[in-house]
């Protein structure tokens, strides 16, 4: 698998050939993800070319059938696609899936085109939308390909902190940051939980491991400094897809509605989402081991994520830790 930039067209290939363009943001690559599985199903032995921002390329370095990437960061008046346009209109494509409804995919020159547009959303979770854009016969449930330099580069990290610090223990993952205004809970309350946990007897001897990109270290220090010697620091420590492989070691995931909240469901980590003014029952994390807990938990209405106390976000936690680990 290659990468290439907006300047070179995919080389000639044969076999059928399918345009992906995936989703701009992380979370949403995430709930799009499993349209790799189904490419692979309905084209048997397909040559991929995906088109990612370059924060979610790292997902499809190791996906099955995906031959090469095409970095497309979103510019000013949609200049991106322009640029992809050129990038892709001298091969004839037999399949172009485009998950962000562009008319630009309507240029391309394809022989099947399936384009998102808004007559798919029927109220029901996103990953419901992407199986309805591939008239797909079953959910197409979210998948990551974590590949051996992923998890070498997360284990570079932990294993070192694991040893500075109180030693070898059960992790729970905390991700403190998202980027979207009004989904942040505050990192104060971050630190409060640490120190809850911290005080709770099934939490003895575990480590405190926060994630994050590499802007977010402000909102993750209070919890840090609260987790003292049993804390592990991967925020901006790797890309998204070690990011991913760092989570995977974790036995319990607790996290704010963000890319990184998908990015362990889809690891098959426990997973709690914490949810304020954002539609859980649409953006909730998908998977069998997940959980969420809003400010208001009535569907349709909304609350400030400053609504949801500790004490919610922690007997959630403890609820998680039951279902979950409490047999471990």
């Amino acid at each position: 698998m290659t990468q290439t930039d907006l300047n070179t067209a995919p080389a000639s290939i044969v076999g059928p050939r399918v345009l992906f363009i995936s989703p701009n943001r992380i979370g949403d690559s995430v709930i799009a993800s499993g349209i790799v599985r189904e490419i692979n199903r309905q084209w048997p032995n397909a040559h991929i070319t995906v088109a990612v921002s370059g924060m979610a390329a790292p997902f499809y370095r190791a996906a099955p059938g995906v031959e090469d990437i095409i970095v497309v960061n979103k510019e000013k008046r949609g200049g991106h696609w322009i640029k992809l346009w050129k990038a892709v209109r001298g091969t004839r494509w037999d399949v172009a899936i485009d998950t962000r409804g562009s008319a630009t995919t309507f240029l391309i020159p394809a022989k099947t085109r399936f384009v998102y547009s808004s007559k798919l959303e029927k109220g029901d979770p996103k990953v419901e939308v992407i199986t309805r854009l591939l008239h797909a016969p079953r959910s197409l449930e979210p998948e990551l390909y974590i590949d051996d330099r992923a998890r070498a580069e997360a284990g570079a990290v932990i294993d070192l902190q694991l040893a500075a610090g109180s030693g070898e223990g059960p992790i729970i993952a905390l991700a403190p940051i998202a980027h979207q205004k009004g989904k942040s809970w505050p990192a104060d309350r971050w630190a409060a939980l640490v120190e809850k946990m911290k005080a709770e007897p099934r939490f003895d001897g575990w480590r405190f491991m926060l994630v994050g990109g590499p802007g977010d270290h402000a909102p993750a220090a209070p919890a840090l400094a609260a987790a003292g010697d049993r804390g592990i620091d991967f925020v901006g420590k790797g890309d998204i897809l070690a990011s991913a492989a760092a989570i995977s070691r974790a036995t319990l995931f607790v996290g704010n509605d963000s890319g990184l909240m998908h990015v362990s469901a889809a690891a098959g980590t426990p997973t709690l989402g914490l949810f304020g003014p954002t539609e859980w029952w649409l953006y909730g994390p998908r998977g069998a081991k997940t959980m969420t807990v809003a400010s208001n938990n009535t569907r349709g209405q909304f609350a400030p994520i400053e609504d949801l106390t500790v004490d919610a976000v922690f007997a959630a936690t403890i609820k998680l830790y039951d279902t979950y680990a409490g047999t471990r």
